[in-house]
């Protein structure tokens, strides 16, 4: 049995279920805010794990001239097709099924201005590696965003209900990820039902609390990122100072950090230059 979650089955619910212009929009503007940037044109953006498609929509709403999604999960390219069915883009928009790993494919790929990966390279099994090959894609004075989750090595309960520490919580993401999937609906059902009671015990409406996860984070579903951090299986993690090492080491200048202090994903955006 794998131990890998089905990263690609959840997508497919989040863009069967959840998907709507709402998300769009709210996927543009994370992208605008944390590039601080007001559009994306004549610019190249590459997604790589592209996930649902989403944010490659949201780069090819901001004007990029030419996007190409990848992701290694056979689902997860048919929802980016989904998507480019549905909204149109085909004449700027690649999609293909791929993997970080496979050299020959991102130097067939070449290289562009924006190379974007959110909340992906740390699910990979090998995510210094995966770092490193994204950063190879890189245009020179071209930016790459990536998304990490941060290490948290002291027990601990945090704002948003995450609790424990990243070691407990990349085995319990092995464990789910090997349980049948009645067991894992039913443990997302006593999750939801945990999180619902402490919004009530913290004075927050579960409606609007709900409601407004998309505005918070990126457009995305609760219960979409529920079971996607319940199952994101491979899990790795690691502190800012160390990929703030890692890929200034390799040329690059950060030039914007969003950090949660906490078990959820630390944000950077680094642009490919010698810092000055």
């Amino acid at each position: 049995m794998s131990n890998k979650f089905n990263f690609g089955k959840n997508w497919k619910r989040f863009v069967e279920k959840y998907f709507n212009e709402d998300k769009i929009n709210f996927a543009q503007k994370s992208l605008c805010d944390f590039l601080k940037i007001k559009d994306l044109t004549g610019k190249t953006f590459v997604d790589v794990g592209c996930g649902s498609g989403l944010f490659s929509l949201a780069a090819l709403r901001m004007g990029a001239i030419k996007v190409v999604s990848f992701d290694a999960d056979p689902i997860s390219v048919d929802c980016s097709k989904a998507l480019r069915e549905k909204y149109g883009f085909s004449d700027r928009w690649e999609i293909i099924e791929g993997s970080v790993f496979d050299i020959s494919l991102l130097e067939k790929l070449g290289k562009f201005d924006i190379v974007y990966s959110w909340g992906v390279l740390h699910h990979t099994g090998n995510m210094w590696n995966a770092i490193s090959n994204v950063l190879s894609m890189v245009n020179d004075d071209g930016f790459v965003y990536i998304a990490i989750y941060n290490k948290a090595e002291a027990w601990g309960i945090y704002k948003d209900g995450r609790f424990g520490t990243s070691k407990f919580w990349e085995i319990e993401k092995k464990i789910y990820s090997q349980m049948p999937e009645f067991l894992q609906f039913c443990v997302e059902l006593i999750t939801e039902f945990i999180l619902i009671i402490l919004y009530v015990l913290t004075f927050n409406n579960p409606v609007k609390k709900i409601k407004s996860h998309g505005i918070l984070y990126r457009g995305m579903s609760w219960r979409t990122d529920i079971k996607d951090w319940l199952g994101g299986y491979p899990y790795e993690y690691a502190y800012i100072s160390e990929v703030f090492k890692f890929v200034s080491e390799k040329g690059f200048c950060l030039v914007n950090l969003k950090d949660n202090n906490g078990l959820m994903n630390n944000e950077y955006l680094f642009k490919k230059k010698i810092c000055e």
